[in-house]
């Protein structure tokens, strides 16, 4: 969209010009405690750590934010946030905003403009976003009022498009728990009218258990290089071949370490308990390959029919076990060839072993059809989002009223107001004994739109045709 191209009463605007973005503050281990303010990092802010850690010293205040605060994730997981919670204090990568125009709209204006942030975004290891690039970040700004406007409509379908995507991800979590019991029937010897009885037996009882190849320096692939599959290859009951490393290897290696149709690849070892031990079958494909040592490879004997072993090595009934085998009194979990080796499994006849995979497999492909659906309406969800998103920020999602103030006249308001605010002056306070605050200059309130008539309300076909999933 360019100058032209902006509709009646918006203006180009940096994203730095509409806010105080402040940068929160790094907490040493030493200064952590068992109470007093939780710090929000950004692993709190993504859910992918729950816990919180504490800070009861002194805090500037600019550090500190309150339910309904507006947050921005600035490095690693680029992102903005509401704060829901109490008091808190914030750390460092992630700033506290203050709006200067509709605090929602300014939330949704970022995470929409998140695929540029991260674009513009750099370093080696966390990715982080440097604040002039940031603050400079053009964007299109609308009047105030309409600033309201766009969020009044943008929250009743993302609302509803957050429950589609909430339902997806039951159902999703439905479908495994389906499979994993059709697992479990398979290991218990009763699927689909089949009803076995199998011995248990210790894996080395019917299956060779070896380990594989150490990445090293001296094995940069060079003359004598061979496809290599990696921890990262290996999913739960599948393989991902779409990127596969080389090895060299030396005289008489490759019989040693060779794949053969219908080996065993088990995951060593994993952060999280529940993926130790998983494991896919190789089915050939690559010519000859070879795998890394943190691979314990399981080759079948006659007794055991390779997609059987598969299958119930990947039931919740053998992964608890692998659990248990793999703990360690350090709290780590980990496998070797020997703990491997004396993992329990049943082994019924072998026709019983191939009645039983048939069996699965006819269950496997209404799942695997399941899923599929699954996953097709969870990227038109996102679709759908990224389209309505699109039209609030491009002035397609409500109509424009000529009685709304000018962005324009907003940004000289803000610009102005910015200009006149003296800079203000951090306050310290103990989260346990507060002191007495220093005088503090007043943060710049957000202006009001001025008075107009209420707009005609968008069509309710404008968008709603995109959102039948």
């Amino acid at each position: 969209m360019n100058e032209k191209e902006l509709p009646a009463g918006w203006a180009w605007a940096r994203l730095g010009d509409l806010g105080e973005y402040i940068n929160g503050r790094g907490f040493k281990k030493s200064e952590w405690a068992d109470d007093g303010l939780p710090i929000i990092r950004i692993q709190n802010l993504t859910g992918s750590g729950a816990s919180f850690n504490y800070f009861a010293g002194d805090l500037d205040d600019r550090h500190t934010v309150d339910d309904g605060d507006l947050l921005v994730a600035w490095a690693a997981t680029l992102g903005t946030h509401i704060w829901r919670g109490p008091k808190a204090a914030v750390n460092q990568h992630i700033f506290k905003v203050i709006p200067y125009v509709e605090k929602k709209f300014l939330h949704y204006l970022i995470d929409h403009k998140v695929s540029e942030l991260v674009a513009a975004s750099h370093g080696s290891g966390m990715v982080h976003v440097t604040r002039a690039k940031f603050d400079h970040l053009q964007v299109a700004l609308p009047p105030l009022a309409e600033q309201c406007r766009i969020v009044d409509v943008l929250e009743g379908h993302l609302s509803r498009l957050d429950a589609a995507a909430d339902e997806v991800g039951r159902s999703a979590k439905r479908s495994g728990h389906v499979w994993s019991a059709v697992l479990n029937s398979v290991a218990q010897g009763a699927l689909g009218g089949v009803l076995t009885a199998a011995q248990s037996v210790n894996v080395s009882d019917v299956a060779e258990v070896s380990g594989g190849i150490q990445k090293q320096q001296k094995r940069r692939p060079v003359d004598n290089a061979y496809p290599f599959l990696r921890v990262a290859n290996v999913g739960r009951g599948s393989l991902d071949i779409e990127d596969v490393h080389k090895i060299e290897l030396f005289p008489g290696e490759l019989e040693k370490y060779r794949l053969s149709e219908g080996d065993l690849l088990v995951v060593e070892g994993n952060g999280s308990p529940d993926q130790i031990g998983r494991a896919a079958m190789w089915k050939g494909g690559l010519g000859d390959v070879v795998h890394q040592n943190h691979l314990i490879r399981v080759r079948p004997g006659p007794r055991l029919h390779p997609r059987y072993l598969e299958l119930i090595w990947n039931a919740p009934l053998v992964t608890n076990q692998l659990r248990e085998v793999a703990r360690s009194t350090s709290g780590l979990y980990t496998l070797s060839t020997s703990k491997v080796k004396s993992v329990r499994i049943p082994v019924p006849q072998l026709s019983d072993q191939i009645r039983l995979v048939e069996a699965a497999e006819q269950w496997e492909t209404h799942a695997t059809s399941a899923q599929e659906t699954l996953r097709s309406a969870a990227r038109k969800g996102s679709s759908l989002r990224r389209a309505i998103l699109n039209r609030a920020f491009t002035g397609a999602l409500v109509p424009q009223n000529p009685a709304d103030e000018p962005a324009a006249v907003l940004l000289a308001r803000i610009q102005a107001d910015c200009a006149a605010q003296p800079k203000a002056k951090r306050t310290r306070r103990a989260s346990t004994a507060p002191r007495k605050a220093k005088a503090t200059a007043t943060p710049l309130a957000k202006p009001k739109p001025a008075p107009a008539p209420s707009p005609a309300p968008a069509p309710t076909h404008a968008v709603q045709q995109e959102f039948d999933l």
